[in-house]
Formats: structure tokens, sequence, C-alpha cells
């Protein structure tokens, strides 16, 4: 597709509903999250279903569109906040539960919500916790290919998914 035949697609908008393949990569290529081998992710732009930064780096894509876009930390999951890292009592933690640094538990908000936190500390009378998002401070590869906009699809002759990158 010539990059004329693009201008007459339509683009991602901030409040566009966007089907598209997503995957995440570290700076050593290492896939932390990907759509590309299962279903594509429709989110409705601004809802508050997708991180608002990489909602950001939508915004503009022409539809069929295939891209890497390089997110710095502070336009991907931002940087970490000492003030999201807390040590806990080893009591309000079921005896049993084997904790360790790296496990990733669920813990129930007041609202219903819940959050997830990486355990970084073990001692005997407490258990320091990390609740910054696991990527806060990475910097990251965002590899997007747009399915669909508001409903119509991508072209036939839009770049394959595994194919070149445009």
């Amino acid at each position: 597709m010539s990059d004329a035949d693009k201008s007459d697609l339509p683009t991602v908008e901030k409040d566009s509903e966007v089907t598209f393949h997503y995957e995440i990569r570290l700076p050593d290529d290492r896939v932390v999250d990907s759509t590309f081998d299962d279903e594509p992710f429709t989110v409705r732009l601004g809802a508050g279903a997708f991180e608002p930064r990489l909602e950001e780096a939508l915004v503009g894509l022409p539809l069929g569109e295939y891209t890497r876009i390089l997110l710095t930390p502070q336009y991907a999951f931002g940087m970490p906040d000492p003030g999201n890292v807390h040590t806990m009592p080893r009591g309000r933690f079921p005896e049993d539960m084997n904790l360790q640094p790296q496990l990733v538990i669920e813990f129930d908000l007041p609202n219903g919500e819940s959050v997830p936190g990486t355990v970084t500390a073990v001692t005997e009378d407490a258990v320091t916790v990390d609740f910054n998002h696991p990527l806060a401070g990475q910097n990251i590869q965002f590899i997007v290919r747009v399915m669909a906009i508001d409903g119509q699809p991508a072209p036939a002759d839009s770049p394959a998914l595994k194919g070149e990158m445009s």
C-alpha cells in the first residue's frame, strides 16, 4: 500500500474504538505481552481499559498500520514511585503462603478493586511489596497493528501481521 493510499484511510482518534494486535518488548527484545498469537484487543480509547500512555501512542495511526513505537519510561509505564513500596507485617499474609521476592500477589482494595503487588523482600516479621507497575522505569518497544477503527476493518492489502514493519 502506498503512502498516498494510506492518506485516504481513517486514523485513530482520542475516542475511537480500536481493534489492534500489540506486543510489548523490553530493549533486549524480550516479549512481556503480546496478542499476535491470539485474538486482537479491542478498546474504546479514553474508557480506562488500556494504559493511557499506550493509548496516546495509537492516536494518529492509520487503519492497517503496522509499526514499532519506542517509548521511554515517562511515555510508557512511568517511573517507579518510592511511595508505592510498602512494608507490611508478616502476620497479614497466610502462614502457608510461600512468600519470596518476585512473587506477584493480588491485593483487594476497600473499593472492591484489586491491585497487583510484587514482593521485594521477606523477613521473619515483615514483607516489603512494590505496587509500582512491573514495567515502570523501563524503555519499551510497543509494536502495534491497527486491525479496525470504529468497526471498519483494515484493507486486505495491508502488511501481513508478522510481515515487515512500516
